[in-house]
């Protein structure tokens, strides 16, 4: 018996797979939520552990690592906590090794103006306060102002389930999430800053998949633009074609400019309905560095604002 394995079957020659050959197929997937707790109960075996750590917390909050990035999830908790000479690791060290995996190491020495400090401050309260406004989106675990690796801040969530696919609600509040950070800088000091270029392009991708993919847009309904089969030639990628016209093309482009003014504008109107939350978030934030989900979910009385549904 031959195995091979490799994470990109679609360039593979296709007489390597005929009968006879490497004939039959396994795909195995990333651990699910469950699966992930699983495999952090077994590598957390290796170190010694304060009473009460719940690894489903960080397994919820770790989706799309592998079991190889969670084994270098405790490795690093158990390398801080050795650190701050610590006998036993308690939940905030799996936090900080998740937050490292994830985003890189905090860049604590990083001198940031007052200027850039409140201007990153108001961006990820944005997100994180437009987020808690919004139904259908993950609940916020932390928000903070801590710079690592590229990031200045970041906004963190921490899903109740793994979700395998998403609704076109899920999908919208989540492009109005993305334009949240962007939208706070426009509202309090007038000016956007380069901070939002990830937010955008992640909105702009949604936005471009929503229409030419997934078949979530009134306007063009059902219909795919293109196809997913890439040509490559010795394993790079040189691309396709376009496969509709230029007329289509024009409007795609003009759909997904309406789309993502739309969700701009609603980020807005959400972020000046509730202008008194976010300053009370950047007021901790700057104060603290880091402000917890729960605390703004107290700050909006528990409760979200019921907003209505977004159409494509």
């Amino acid at each position: 018996i031959v195995i091979a394995a490799t994470n990109r079957p679609d360039v593979l020659d296709p007489a390597l797979l005929r009968p006879g050959r490497f004939d039959r197929q396994v795909t195995i997937p990333l651990p699910d939520v469950k699966g992930r707790e699983e495999i952090l109960k077994i590598h957390a075996k290796k170190v010694q552990m304060a009473d009460g750590v719940d690894m489903s917390i960080i397994a919820r909050g770790t989706p799309g690592f592998s079991g190889a990035d969670l084994k270098n999830l405790i490795n690093e908790a158990a390398l801080g906590g050795a650190r701050n000479n610590k006998t036993e690791l308690n939940l905030a060290d799996f936090e900080w090794a998740r937050d490292k995996v994830m985003m890189g190491t905090e860049r604590r020495s990083m001198v940031m103006s007052e200027k850039e400090k409140r201007n990153t401050a108001y961006h990820e309260a944005g997100h994180a306060l437009v987020s808690a406004l919004l139904p259908k989106s993950d609940p916020i675990h932390k928000v903070t102002i801590v710079p690592r690796g590229r990031a200045l801040g970041m906004t963190a969530y921490l899903p109740e389930k793994d979700n395998h696919s998403y609704d076109l609600e899920f999908l919208s509040n989540r492009i109005t999430i993305a334009m949240g950070g962007r939208a706070a800088e426009e509202i309090i000091f007038d000016e956007v800053t380069t901070g939002a270029s990830n937010d955008i392009q992640q909105a702009t991708d949604t936005i471009r998949n929503m229409i030419c993919r997934w078949g979530m847009n009134k306007s063009f309904g059902p219909i795919v633009f293109g196809s997913d089969n890439q040509q490559y030639v010795l394993g790079r990628n040189i691309g396709k074609g376009r496969e509709y016209s230029e007329k289509t093309a024009s409007e795609i482009d003009k759909e997904m400019r309406k789309t993502i003014k739309f969700h701009d504008e609603k980020a807005k109107k959400l972020l000046r309905d509730n202008i008194d939350v976010l300053h009370k978030i950047v007021e901790v934030l700057i104060k603290e560095e880091t402000v917890e989900g729960s605390y703004i979910m107290d700050l909006l009385g528990q409760n979200k604002s019921k907003v209505e549904p977004v159409g494509g």
